[in-house]
């Protein structure tokens, strides 16, 4: 269940950042007679809820199960990998040399933390 946690932690927290990101033109913010408005397109919403629920999973239940100073440089290492390989997939971007590096780094760095 532990990895199970992990895995839709994952999915909920890079999904929502890319349907978010994907509908970032559609999203407006404004202040209108001292009325707050917001415009959001529907991925964004989805996005936005599919994020607050990674962050739910992350603090009620995640760091619950695991050592802190285990799982903080794992999930976070893994979600930014993951956020850009879907970044480039999904949104077409582009990566250079440099993100490539990075994330050979950021695997470095992980396996270095988990040595023991």
């Amino acid at each position: 269940m532990k990895i199970v946690s992990i895995i839709i932690y994952l999915l909920c927290s890079v999904g929502g950042l890319i349907l978010v990101k994907s509908e970032a033109n559609a999203t407006t913010l404004a202040m209108q007679n001292g009325v707050f408005n917001v415009s959001m397109g529907v991925k964004a919403i989805i996005g936005f809820i599919l994020y607050i629920g990674s962050f739910l999973i992350y603090t009620f239940y995640i760091i619950k199960q695991f050592d802190l100073s285990y799982i903080f440089p794992i999930i976070t290492g893994i979600t930014q990998i993951l956020v850009i390989l879907a970044s480039v997939f999904v949104l077409k971007e582009s990566i250079n040399i440099y993100g490539i590096v990075g994330i050979f780094t950021i695997i470095v760095g992980i396996t270095l933390l988990n040595i023991k």
